[in-house]
């Protein structure tokens, strides 16, 4: 259905401006009369973002609203319930305090489904690039209990922990990989090009080169000559790694291989059990019951053989088996959270132990990644200094050698 946007009056004379669904501009004008709307300016969405400025645009960049700033929307939704405000009048109040027109577009729709008829959660359905099916089957939920707000409440935080917990993890890898694109940089261009000329020179004096001279001029000569072959091996390498991974089979081997490397299968498997104890408390919480949400749940689970081990368990707990005991037989999850699980279940305080065991595993994770990145920031300063020595030496001792003959 077209989205309209619109100024106009309202019943107390205040300029009013949002977003309307409608079939045309006829009907949308008569869906704005019926609420005491008085339009003054009536334009199709998509043309409507082609009149706005690029300062108005460059918000929207990407087309999708970040996590810490849905984390946010979600807070303060929660709080305008709280406040007593209706949904409609809470929705409006978001869209209209929002500068990502982006949001303001999706939060005006939703409100008119809502206004409309429609739940919530099947408004939020609507937009499945923005709310995943966890955050849809919460709200769900929170509208069948009756506890919308304190469900919207556990959802930012939620989202705000997500957002906390992913930002340390890239924080801690950032400074490794950036130190070693430019130091692949620095090579890549001491090889291809400062080399070449210092080789030259070294031809024309017809010096007999070390063999750490020699060993260097044929790398380099080597990649300058032959780059164009290289860098289609490099693509051709890339394209068939991602075709594998688009199969089933090559996703499953990757999987299996991942968790074996040493150090990393494991903060990949904490990672994922962090992620696993905290969703599924979270809904849990909210009032969802256990098989639909470890369906939602084994959507967060990014491993094949740990989410294939979630709905081996799922089956198993249709069939009167407990959770611990099912995900024990897996063998892919770790002794702690099974036995806090198998705690959790036996005390029916299940929520409260995935919540503590979400945060043992953020708390391991981050302290493996501030490991990891203490080992290898030395290793890769020793590794570059090492390369950096050897072409200081393949090139400075043939200087050396032709300064004593010139003397």
């Amino acid at each position: 259905m077209p989205v309209f946007a619109y100024r106009g009056l309202s019943p107390a004379g205040q300029s009013v401006a949002g977003v309307i669904d409608a079939d045309s501009p006829r009907t949308a004008r008569g869906k704005l009369r019926e609420q005491g709307i008085f339009p003054t300016e009536l334009a199709e969405e998509d043309r409507a973002l082609n009149t706005r400025s690029w300062r108005e645009m460059l918000p929207s960049f990407g087309g999708r609203i970040p996590p810490t700033e849905l984390a946010l929307m979600t807070r303060q939704l929660s709080s305008l319930l709280g406040a007593g405000v209706q949904l409609t009048e809470a929705l409006g109040a978001l869209a209209g305090q929002s500068n990502r027109p982006v949001a303001k577009r999706m939060l005006s729709q939703v409100r008119e489904r809502v206004r409309e008829g429609t739940s919530l959660a099947d408004a939020l359905a609507a937009h499945p690039q923005t709310f995943s099916d966890l955050y849809i089957g919460m709200v769900r939920a929170g509208e069948a209990a009756g506890a919308l707000e304190a469900v919207l409440d556990r959802l930012a935080e939620y989202s705000e922990r997500q957002s906390e917990f992913v930002a340390k993890v890239r924080g801690a890898l950032t400074y490794p990989f950036i130190m070693m694109g430019v130091g692949l940089a620095i090579m890549g261009f001491l090889v291809s090009y400062v080399v070449p000329q210092v080789a030259t020179i070294f031809q024309q004096q017809h010096a007999v080169l070390p063999e750490m001279t020699k060993i260097l001029i044929g790398i380099s000569t080597f990649l300058t000559t032959y780059w164009i072959l290289l860098l289609l091996i490099i693509v051709g390498v890339i394209a068939g790694i991602v075709g594998g991974l688009s199969t089933a089979a090559g996703r499953r081997l990757y999987d299996t291989m991942i968790l074996r490397v040493p150090f990393l299968g494991t903060t990949i498997i904490r990672v994922i059990c962090a992620r696993f104890a905290r969703t599924l408390a979270t809904l849990l919480s909210s009032g969802v019951q256990l098989l639909p949400a470890l369906t939602a749940v084994k959507r967060v689970v990014t491993n094949g053989l740990l989410a294939d081990a979630v709905e081996n368990s799922r089956e198993s707990i249709r069939e009167g088996h407990g959770m611990g005991h099912t995900l024990e037989q897996s063998h892919m999850f770790p002794p702690l959270l099974i036995e806090m699980i198998k705690v959790g279940e036996r005390s029916g305080e299940l929520e409260r132990m995935l919540e503590r065991v979400a945060d043992n595993y953020e708390r391991e994770v981050e302290t493996s990644l501030r490991q990891m990145t203490t080992l290898i920031e030395p290793m890769m300063t020793l590794v570059m200094a090492g390369l950096i020595l050897f072409m200081m030496l393949a090139v400075l001792l043939p200087i050396f050698q032709l300064n004593q003959l010139m003397q």
